[in-house]
């Protein structure tokens, strides 16, 4: 059957397209990827199919996209932490 594979860096995106058995898992199908072909150390720990949050041990089904998701360089909360410091800074120094 067929599935998707996708991965993104900053500045570029890849979508491999797979053929895989039935009742292949994610982390089956990932080891056998050519996303691992390309990028042998990439950390797959953290995967999804569709947007939504997978186990390695998902059962995949036909057209399935498997994504493989980057840590995050900076928690969400602390980017909008210094948002909220950074204008209220702008706000002392206008008035």
């Amino acid at each position: 059957m067929k599935i998707e594979i996708a991965y993104a860096l900053l500045e570029e995106q890849f979508l491999f397209v797979e053929e895989v058995a039935e009742g292949c898992t994610i982390e089956e199908a990932l080891a056998q990827s050519k996303l691992l072909q390309e990028f042998p150390d990439l950390n797959t720990d953290k995967v999804g199919i569709f947007g939504r949050v997978a186990n390695k041990d998902q059962v995949l089904h036909p057209m399935d996209r498997i994504e493989v998701y980057r840590p995050l360089k900076v928690d969400p909360r602390d980017r909008r932490r210094k948002s909220v410091e950074d204008e209220r800074k702008q706000q002392k120094l206008s008035n």
